[in-house]
C-alpha cells in the first residue's frame, strides 16, 4: 500500500543505515585506540581482568626496580669483601715475613698498619644508597641483622602477598662497633703473651724471636689465616645471593611480558580484522544511504498520480 503518513521502506532503510552507522563508530573508536575492549562498557569482565593485571605489572615494574637497588647492595658488599681478602692475604704475608728470625718487625708493622687502615676504609666505603653490610654497629636502634629485597608479587584469590631474599650479615660483616663481632675486628689473645688481638689491631713490634713470641706471631698467622676462610665464604653467600637476585631480576622482567601479552590478547584489536571491517561497513554505509534516498522517492512518485 502506498502511503504518505507512513514509509515502511524509508524506516527499514534508516534503522539498516544507523545500525550500520553504529559499527562503524565501533570499529573506528577500535582503530584509534587499539583497544577491542577500551571500556567495561565493551566487555566488562575482560576490562576487569585487564586493568586489574595492569595494575599488577606496574607492582611487578616496583619489584624490578628493588631487585636492581638489592643487586647493587650486594654487588657493593661483594666487591668490599673481595678487597678485603686481598688485603688481608697481604697482611698474613708480612705475618709470614716477619718469622723469620732477624727481620725488623718494626718496620714490617708500619705495612701492616697501613695495610689495617685499607681494611678499615674499605668496610666504612661500601655504601650504597645508605646501606653499609659491611661495617655496622649492632647497638643501633635500627640496626637489623636480616636484610630483605623485596623479589616479588602475587596475587591468589584476590590476596596479594610480597615475596623477599634474605641475607643474614651477622655471617658476611667485617666490622661490629658495638661488640667487635666482625670478622676484621673479632678479637683473639695470644696463648703466651695474653695480649688480646684482632686483625685490625694485631702488632708484632714488639715480637722478638723467643720461641713463645715465635710462638705467638704463628697464631697470629693461623688467625688471619682463619680470617680469609670466614671471608671467602661471606663473599660466596653474598655472590650466591646476587646470583638468585639478578635471576629473579630476569624472571619478573620476562613475567612482565607475559602478562602484557596476555592483556593484549583480551583487550588489544587485531587491526587487520578491524581496517577490513572498516571497509566493510564503509560500503554497507554508502548502500544504506542510498536506500534511504530510493524509499524517500517513493512518497514522490505518488505526487505523480495527482498531476493533470
Amino acid at each position: 500500500m502506498a502511503s504518505i503518513m507512513t514509509n515502511a521502506s524509508a524506516m527499514t532503510a534508516l534503522q539498516s543505515l544507523n545500525s550500520t552507522n553504529k559499527q562503524l563508530s565501533i570499529t573506528q573508536a577500535r582503530i584509534s585506540t587499539g583497544f577491542r575492549v577500551a571500556a567495561a562498557e565493551d566487555n566488562a569482565a575482560y576490562w576487569s581482568i585487564a586493568t586489574t593485571m595492569r595494575s599488577d605489572n606496574g607492582a611487578l615494574s616496583t619489584v624490578k626496580d628493588a631487585l636492581g637497588l638489592g643487586a647493587a647492595t650486594i654487588d657493593v658488599a661483594y666487591t668490599g669483601t673481595n678487597k678485603a681478602i686481598d688485603v688481608t692475604k697481604e697482611i698474613k704475608n708480612k705475618l709470614v715475613a716477619a718469622r723469620q728470625p732477624g727481620v725488623d718487625r718494626a718496620k714490617v708493622q708500619s705495612e701492616i698498619a697501613e695495610l689495617q687502615n685499607q681494611l678499615k676504609s674499605i668496610a666504612e666505603s661500601s655504601v650504597f644508597s645508605g646501606e653499609n653490610w659491611l661495617s655496622v654497629d649492632s647497638s643501633q636502634a635500627t640496626y637489623n641483622a636480616t636484610k630483605t629485597i623485596v623479589a616479588s608479587f602475587s596475587r591468589a584469590g584476590g590476596q596479594v602477598s610480597i615475596g623477599t631474599i634474605s641475607l643474614d650479615i651477622t655471617k658476611t660483616e667485617l666490622i661490629d662497633a658495638n661488640d667487635q663481632s666482625g670478622i676484621l675486628d673479632t678479637q683473639d689473645t695470644t696463648a703466651n703473651g695474653n695480649v688480646n688481638y684482632s686483625i685490625l689491631s694485631l702488632d708484632i713490634s714488639v715480637v722478638t724471636d723467643t720461641d713463645n713470641d715465635l710462638e705467638d706471631l704463628e697464631q697470629m698467622i693461623s688467625f688471619v689465616d682463619g680470617g680469609i676462610g670466614k671471608m671467602t665464604t661471606a663473599a660466596s653467600s653474598l655472590g650466591a645471593v646476587k646470583q638468585r637476585t639478578n635471576m629473579q631480576k630476569d624472571f619478573v622482567n620476562s613475567l612482565m611480558d607475559a602478562i602484557t601479552s596476555g592483556i593484549g590478547t583480551l583487550v588489544d584489536a587485531d587491526m587487520n580484522e578491524e581496517s577490513t571491517r572498516l571497509q566493510a561497513l564503509q560500503v554497507q554505509q554508502q548502500l544504506g544511504v542510498q536506500s534511504l534516498s530510493i524509499a524517500n522517492q517513493n512518497s514522490q512518485q505518488i505526487l505523480s498520480l495527482f498531476r493533470g
